[in-house]
């Protein structure tokens, strides 16, 4: 009687020592814990001893026969003929092949480490998709070797188990109990024989490598020498082949015939034939035969995982594998050729285990198939366990992983291995596998798509140092990988092969948030640095438009301790522009032994981080802070990507405070325990501030004493000379912006959050122009900060500063025009000054009746030598495009009151004219204490000045 043999066995993944590991021969120093640099060095002492054809050939012949070559061949012929059956195979071997070209470029471009596949993948795409990676190839390793043992139980039960429908036993050797439980337990027994080898040690089953080797191939012989030295015969087919209708349909034949070499056999056997597999009772298609064989077509990246212990890993690699894939391409096509010229249709469609029935020896495909069965099932398991070492060794899941890094003496990671056992075990709970078969044959082409992923990544990314030694693949036969491991993913299962992608990345999120930074290079930065530099170069910057404007901000930052407040103030109106920290330090390289600021960029990326802005960071050395800033304006961006605006903290006196120390703000905390500190190491190492009353400049530039009034005006007057716009921002040290925008309901406002614009040179009453260019970068800053999500809520209010005499609907319907057109929203509220006028008026006519007076007499008189005092009122008047701007403090401050007074309730901040600083360096100071007294106690307040064109009402 012929034995049955069940569609589990051809439906099994051949991916023997596809695990990720191939295990090393005994003594070598791949046993020897990777963690250990004199284990290390006395690897690398050790000479390669493996050859390309045991160290590549071996193990990918191995990893592609498996139980293939005996139970599937005449499948695939019986149900698609010849020519599909051909056709299929060279469409699998080209998806294989372009897989293939891309293992040989990886692993070719340096030596593998532990973790095979997932040591590739993650050190090419960094540890998320490594990560996710390796645990879908650990997780397939894991069920391919309980997928094995119950393919051997079944085997075993098929050929020595006695029937369960109580019927005698058809010969003597029929002797083991059948059922779920008993094959439950030789498949247990199987899995502890496997974790005996595993925990023994790797080297027992590299030992028997090349027996297996001897017996497949020996197997493999007597079946092609059966074709020609058995004769013609009848074979019966298994009973339960026979189904019928309901009972009451026309039954299959009970034999079929091995015929020899005949031409008419041939003929009938070259067309397909689809029709039910006698074991599911499904209708086979092309997809679902082609999605069977192509499991016999995985297990290529067993010689990539041997370049530890080769002669030559560079050479050897390429050759020995495409020497597989070739070798076995041959092998299926020649099995093909004879099965469809001597063994009928009926025989190849309802026995799957004819070959053994046509062997000069029936034992012998039963010996192949157990040791091929067992050796697989131990290749997995070990693999899993190297994958589970691999993945705990590089803390991508923390402490949920560490027990797994547990070894040895010898190396051996026996916490891994007992940890993959318990999981087969689990899995062999389940019984028979053929779902989880396609869920791991997925898993399988999933990490063969991200080996394609990789090379291609590396290939466009055009790394100086990926540069392979295998060259014989370009970014096409990636992407033809990538397209044909995903096509037969679907056509194998397109339920599984969805919700196998979902859990990848489900997995690779899970690893992005949760793994810390690794240093093995991110292969996305190398893509994102291509593409930059690509789109830079076509970023044109004579093709600007102002419809196109948005700010590019140069925050100039001295200590981020009490720039907190305004660093974040400045994210919001960037408008997804440029914006970068500079920061000045003062020194000369020429008396440093070297570049102080290249160990500041870490604190300075940290605090980006830490405070989540989409900011670059420029730091600079020069002589002076006035110099550096001028660094920074020419130099700081790339093409069109330039600062256009400058931001500078205000010259005042106000302390500092340090908010990087604000439990609220940041994770660090103060602390004068030195074991603390100790523990919990600063995150950001930035000097302290000092804590006296020294003038300073809002923390922005430093100390007083490196930064003078005079100089602070001077670096406004730089930036606008260079063309760039100009805001100085005041009272932002104590500026919380979750607290700004969300006041309490018990306010005057009731909640309410507004922003104030001025837009009229508070500091030249004699001109009160709306619509000059300044004014416009004013409204449109305003009107940005408002887009802002967390600002939508703001109310804008425009103040309409009016005299006496004048139209004031007609201002405000003028205004309200203005703002219709430029498409802002706010609301327009008109402010008398009269009184701050007249104070300047006042101030004005007795010094222009002095000034008159004096005119009138060097007139009629020989002129007299005038004063120092009188010398710079002339020189004053003469350095404004208007001599009529000599301003008191006391019309200074009656505006900054009427600021005050106007504006009810307060706005979270202000916006006011900036105007230029006088041509008279020497009025500097004067300047600088005009705005001091205009701003004084306004809270947040930005002194914007514009130069260039921002606003269009064209389409």
């Amino acid at each position: 009687m012929t034995e049955r043999t069940p569609l589990l066995h051809y439906r099994l993944s051949t991916s023997v020592n596809e695990s990720g590991l191939q295990p090393p021969p005994a003594g070598q120093a791949l046993e020897q814990h990777p963690g250990s640099p004199r284990q290390r060095s006395a690897h690398q002492r050790q000479p390669k001893k493996l050859s390309i054809f045991f160290g590549v050939v071996i193990p990918t012949l191995l990893s592609m026969f498996s139980v293939v070559v005996f139970l599937r061949i005449g499948f695939v012929v019986g149900q698609s003929g010849l020519y599909q059956a051909i056709a299929m195979f060279l469409v699998a071997y080209f998806i294989i092949c372009m897989t293939v070209l891309s293992v040989c470029a990886i692993s070719t471009n340096g030596a593998l480490d532990a973790g095979g596949a997932y040591y590739m993948i993650s050190r090419a795409l960094g540890p998320e998709f490594g990560g996710s990676i390796g645990i879908m190839f650990f997780l397939a390793n894991v069920c391919g070797s309980a997928l094995y043992v119950l393919g051997l139980v079944e085997a075993i039960v098929a050929t020595f188990g006695v029937p369960e429908d109580g019927t005698l036993a058809a010969s003597s050797y029929q002797v083991l109990p059948s059922g779920y439980w008993w094959s439950l337990l030789y498949a247990t027994a199987i899995a502890l024989l496997c974790l005996l080898v595993c925990l023994v040690g790797a080297h027992i089953y590299a030992k028997a490598t090349f027996i297996i080797f001897l017996i497949v191939m020996f197997v493999l012989g007597t079946i092609f020498i059966s074709f020609f030295a058995v004769g013609p015969r009848t074979i019966v087919l298994p009973t339960f082949a026979n189904p019928t209708a309901n009972g009451t349909g026309p039954a299959f034949p009970t034999t079929a015939n091995f015929t020899g070499f005949k031409l008419d056999t041939l003929l009938g056997n070259l067309w397909a034939d689809y029709t039910l597999d006698y074991t599911t009772q499904t209708m086979m298609t092309f997809a679902t035969v082609f999605a069977v064989m192509f499991n016999g077509c995985t297990g290529i990246m067993a010689g990539s995982n041997m370049s530890g212990e080769l002669k030559n890993p560079s050479y050897s690699i390429p050759r020995g594998t495409i020497t597989a894939v070739i070798f076995t391409f041959i092998i299926y096509n020649l099995l093909s050729v004879l099965v469809a010229c001597s063994c009928d249709r009926v025989l190849l469609q309802r026995d799957y285990s004819f070959l053994r029935d046509i062997n000069i020896w029936n034992p012998f495909v039963t010996i192949g198939v157990y040791s091929s069965t067992l050796s697989a099932a131990m290749s997995n398991l070990i693999g899993a366990s190297r994958i589970l070492y691999a993945l705990a060794r590089d803390d991508l899941f923390g402490k949920v992983l560490s027990p797994a890094k547990k070894t040895s003496r010898s190396g051996n990671p026996w916490v891994s291995v007992l940890i993959s056992w318990f999981l087969v075990q689990l899995v062999l709970f389940s019984g028979k596998l053929n779902t989880i078969a396609s869920i791991v044959t997925i898993f399988f082409l999933l990490v063969y798509a991200a080996v394609d992923l990789a090379c291609l990544a590396l290939e466009w990314a055009s790394a100086p140092n990926f540069r392979p030694t295998f060259r014989y693949f370009t970014w096409h036969t990636c992407v033809l990988g990538i397209v044909g491991c995903a096509v037969m993913m679907f056509l194998i299962n397109a339920i599984y092969a969805s919700a196998s992608i979902a859990f990848m990345l489900l997995l690779l999120l899970l690893i992005h948030y949760l793994s810390p930074t690794s240093s093995w290079g991110y292969i996305s930065q190398a893509l994102i640095f291509h593409q930059v530099r690509k789109y830079l170069l076509m970023l044109d910057v004579r093709k600007d438009h102002v419809k196109f404007w948005r700010p590019q901000v140069l925050l100039m930052v001295s200590n981020p301790r009490s720039s907190v407040g305004l660093i974040t103030f400045i994210n919001d109106i960037k408008k997804s522009g440029l914006y970068v920290l500079g920061h000045v330090q003062l020194g000369d390289l020429n008396t440093l032994p070297s570049d102080p600021l290249q160990s500041q960029y870490d604190s300075w990326l940290s605090l980006v981080d830490h405070l989540n802005i989409k900011a670059f960071v420029n730091l600079t050395l020069a002589d002076s802070v006035r110099h550096g800033i001028q660094h920074l304006l020419f130099i700081s961006g790339l093409g069109g990507m330039r600062p256009n605006t400058l931001v500078l903290g205000f010259y005042d006196d106000c302390l500092p405070k340090d908010k990087l120390i604000d439990p609220s703000l940041s994770t660090i905390q103060c602390t004068d325990s030195s074991e603390e500190l100790e523990q919990h190491p600063p995150l950001f190492h930035f000097a302290s501030l000092r804590c006296s009353s020294d003038r300073h400049d809002h923390g922005e530039f430093g100390d007083g004493k490196v930064l003078g009034p005079q100089e602070y005006v001077a670096i406004i007057a730089d930036a606008m000379k260079m063309l760039k716009n100009v805001v100085l921002a005041r009272y932002f040290n104590s500026f919380d912006r979750a607290q700004v925008l969300s006041p309490p309901s018990s306010s005057p406002g009731k909640g309410a959050v507004y922003v104030d614009v001025w837009p009229v040179n508070l500091l030249r009453p004699d001109s009160s122009s709306y619509v000059d260019t300044c004014s416009l970068f004013l409204l449109q800053l305003a009107c940005i900060l408002n887009m802002v999500r967390a600002w939508r809520k703001a109310t804008l209010r425009l103040f309409l500063c009016v005299e006496e005499g004048r139209s004031v609907r007609g201002s405000e319907e003028k205004l309200g025009q203005l703002l219709k057109e430029l498409r802002i929203k706010a609301q327009v509220y008109p402010v008398p000054w009269d009184q701050q006028v007249a104070l300047h008026w006042q101030r004005q006519g007795k010094w222009g009746r002095k000034h008159l007076s004096q005119s009138t007499d060097t007139t009629t008189e020989e002129k007299k030598p005038r004063t120092e005092e009188e010398e710079e009122d002339e020189d004053y008047v003469n350095s404004f495009p208007s001599n009529a701007t000599r301003l008191s403090d006391d019309y200074l401050s009656s505006v900054n009151k009427m600021i005050l007074d106007t504006a009810q309730p307060a706005p979270a901040v202000r916006f006011l004219y900036l105007p230029r600083p006088p041509a008279d360096t020497r009025r500097y100071t004067t300047y600088l204490h005009q705005l001091e007294l205009l701003t004084q106690d306004l809270g947040p307040t930005l002194l914007i000045h514009g130069v260039t064109p921002v606003i269009t009402t064209d389409l």
